[in-house]
Parts: structure tokens; C-alpha cells; sequence
């Protein structure tokens, strides 16, 4: 259902698949994604048990409205009954607060300096690698008392570069922003490698502490993937790190 593992210093970081939730099909079973069309209640239920999985206070894990944009929005308390905003990567300085991100192809990137106590979580599609939205989570650290050579970064399961394919026209634009995620299909056409161009902008901004997932969701049938499904559920990634919200 979820795996996870910490580091010294104490962060944490783990991804769901798609199984051991409540889901109906098309979103069996663990659906995490509240926007999807699945039922509300079964989406509750399944972030209640993943959360619970990972030893995780349901209540304390905090969600975002992804939008596949570069807004980065600074957390320190559960949102509770105030309006989820709109962002693609949140962070964080409070222990125990657990940042999630959804994905179903995109990149889920999970970043911790446990030295400084700072996380953070992002959510990088195709769009949101062109427009930064690594970059911004990880200034927003830094900002906060991160350091670069410190920062713990992994990118979890996404659809792999072999099989994101894409107009020519749209790959050349994304190289020119990010020239290593130029790449090209199993069968030979254009595709685009988010999860290498992500790797490309953490080790540009100095983050050399890094982790790649080999899972590529397209491939993987314990794993959602829009491109393959259409109606499909979301997984979750997931970063805190150790203590407790007072």
C-alpha cells in the first residue's frame, strides 16, 4: 500500500500505489484523489488508511489544489475548514506536519533538510517543470534556512521518459527550458523525461542528495497512470519530518 523509509536527522519520506484502499473501479483501490470523479467518502476513507499506514495523523497531512503551476505556499497548521489553495509545491518548518502531493504520470518530489527542519513537497508535470516549480520549493527552503548540500531530495514512480510521448514540437519546447528532458519513446518518437529534467534542476541548484524512483506508472499496473487509464485514480506522495504539531 505505502512505501516509505526516513533518514538521520529525522525526515521521512514515502508513495503510495494503488492498492489496499476502497475505491471502486476505475479508481481501485487506494484512490487519494479528492478530483477525479470517485466518491467522496471512499477518498476519505482511503487517505484515512494510508495516512494511518504511515503512522500519520489523518487530520495532520496537508493537501494541495494542484494546478500544474509554480505557486509554492508556506504551511504551518492543517488548512481545517479554510479553502485548500491553489499551489503545486507547499513547505514546511513544523514537525509532524506531513505534506502530500497526488499524482498519476507527473512527478511527485519530496524535500527535507532535517538539519535545518525544513520540508517540502512538489508536484512537477510537464508544465510544472518548464515554469520552475522545483526550483521555487527549493528557494523557498533555502528562504527558510535550508541548505542545498543538505537538502534530501527523491522523486517517486511517474511515467519514464521511454513512454511520455509528445509532439516534436512540445519537446523542443520543454529542452529549451530543460535540455535534459529531451528524450525519445521505446518506438523512436519524441518524448519528454520529467523525472530526468527534475534531476537536472536539483543538481543545477546544488542539491546533490537525490533519489529516483526506477517505477515508471505507465508501465506499472500497481500504479495509477492517466496516460494509460483516462479515468484513474491518484497516488500520494508523502514528507514529514520527526516530532509532533503541539
Amino acid at each position: 500500500m505505502t512505501q516509505s523509509h526516513a533518514v538521520p536527522g529525522g525526515a521521512h519520506f514515502a508513495f503510495t500505489d494503488r492498492w489496499g484502499g476502497v475505491s471502486a473501479a476505475p479508481y481501485d483501490s487506494l484512490n487519494l484523489g479528492g478530483a477525479v470523479g470517485d466518491d467522496p467518502a471512499s477518498v476519505r476513507v482511503n487517505r484515512e488508511l494510508a495516512a494511518r499506514s504511515l503512522g500519520l495523523d489523518p487530520a495532520q497531512v496537508v493537501w494541495m489544489h494542484q494546478v500544474h503551476g509554480n505557486e509554492v505556499v508556506m504551511v504551518a497548521v492543517p488548512w481545517g475548514d479554510r479553502p485548500v489553495p491553489e499551489a503545486d509545491a507547499v513547505v514546511t518548518t513544523r514537525p509532524g506536519l506531513a505534506l502530500a502531493v497526488l499524482t498519476a504520470d507527473c512527478v511527485p518530489v519530496l524535500l527535507a533538510d532535517p538539519v535545518a527542519g525544513v520540508a517540502a513537497a512538489a508536484h512537477a508535470g510537464r508544465p510544472g517543470l518548464v515554469a520552475g516549480v522545483v526550483p521555487a520549493a527549493v528557494e523557498a527552503m533555502v528562504g527558510l534556512g535550508a541548505s542545498p548540500e543538505r537538502i534530501i531530495a527523491v522523486t517517486g514512480p511517474s511515467v519514464c521518459g521511454s513512454c511520455y510521448e509528445v509532439p516534436e514540437a512540445m519537446r523542443d519546447e520543454v529542452a529549451t527550458v530543460v535540455p535534459e528532458s529531451r528524450a525519445t519513446t521505446s518506438w523512436g518518437t519524441p518524448s519528454v523525461d520529467v523525472a530526468a529534467g527534475v534531476q537536472a534542476q536539483l543538481a543545477r541548484l546544488g542539491v546533490r542528495n537525490s533519489e529516483k524512483s526506477d517505477i515508471c506508472t505507465m508501465e506499472s499496473g500497481d500504479h495509477f497512470s492517466y496516460r494509460r487509464e483516462r479515468s484513474t485514480g491518484r497516488l500520494a506522495g508523502y514528507v514529514w519530518l520527526d516530532g509532533g504539531i503541539s
